[in-house]
């Protein structure tokens, strides 16, 4: 037998409406929302029901709403006794896995995460940073790329990277615009802008951290009960003050998420569990390893289905 290996979603995986069946039908999944909303002094769940997108879509409100959503989510796989042997959250993610872990307390990640949504739309104007996703380039030859770009004096840098062939990159308009013309010319297949506020997991995002640091040492954290996979390291913490200090180098440097999950591998992790909205992380999963099992948890449904394939394989 394996290990488990629960896995957090990051921005983007948002949805207007979702986690709607876990309020009507799990009593502890609705008391997470009604939390949220206490805490923030305001009503999120109501912006996650009705929207609309564009609000949703918002930093300061899509990354409270996420982690409520992996919470309420993470109630039914306690209630079938399901526990992981590691954690790991992509990038705002990773504050669902601390909850997990018992590092910090869920009313205090939802108003960590609230915060940082906030100081992430102020870092910098409103298109002046950009993010692109590059499709098919090697995280070295993109490096030479990001490279050229900052000898001509401009800011593009890798931020996320997500799986083989696929990395985000992060920084100026400008900079971003002529990595994307020099990618091509590397021999990228694609380069797609994203809809997103600002370059975060960029230098650019350094007035960010340093408001981040604040609202978070005045927040208590604990040693974690099971190990986290750190996003800027790819390595294992437990240590309450060493997970501090990467969530605040996390906000300016690269999400290395495909070597997070080769970390898990290494670990004899086979079966990872993707709990939150979407999809997204399952399928960054397998496009590093198809032979391990991945499966999203956003309801009963899905865990059913889960249940079902899981006990299938005398889990």
């Amino acid at each position: 037998m394996g290990r488990i290996a629960f896995l957090f979603p990051g921005q983007g995986s948002q949805a207007v409406g979702m986690g709607q069946s876990l309020r009507d039908s799990n009593d502890n999944s609705l008391a997470v929302f009604k939390r949220s909303n206490e805490k923030l002094q305001f009503d999120l769940t109501d912006i996650i029901e009705n929207g609309p997108e564009e609000k949703l879509r918002r930093t300061e409100f899509a990354q409270p709403a996420l982690v409520t959503m992996s919470i309420a989510v993470l109630e039914l796989l306690k209630e079938k006794g399901i526990k992981p042997d590691f954690v790991a959250g992509h990038s705002l993610g990773e504050y669902s896995a601390l909850v997990c872990a018992n590092v910090l307390s869920f009313e205090d990640a939802v108003y960590a995460v609230h915060k940082r949504g906030l100081y992430m739309e102020e870092a910098m104007p409103f298109g002046e940073g950009a993010m692109s996703a590059v499709l098919g380039l090697e995280r070295d030859v993109l490096q030479e790329v990001c490279d050229r770009v900052k000898e001509a004096g401009l800011v593009a840098e890798l931020a996320n990277l997500n799986c083989p062939g696929q990395i985000v990159i992060s920084g100026s308009a400008e900079g971003i615009e002529k990595a994307g013309v020099l990618a091509k010319e590397a021999g990228a297949k694609r380069v797609l802008p994203l809809q997103v506020s600002g370059p975060f997991h960029s230098s650019l995002m350094m007035p960010c951290a340093k408001r981040l640091e604040d609202v978070l040492a005045n927040i208590p954290f604990y040693d974690a009960e099971i190990p986290v996979i750190a996003n800027v390291s790819a390595k294992a913490l437990t240590d309450k003050e060493a997970i501090k200090a990467s969530l605040v180098e996390q906000v300016y440097s690269p999400v290395l998420w495909e070597d997070t999950i080769l970390t898990l591998l290494e670990q004899g992790v086979d079966t990872f569990i993707e709990i939150g909205n979407g999809n997204v992380l399952t399928g960054l999963v397998k496009k590093v390893n198809r032979r391990v099992q991945a499966f999203a948890i956003s309801d009963q449904e899905s865990l059913a289905k889960a249940l079902e394939k899981l006990e299938g394989g005398n889990r």
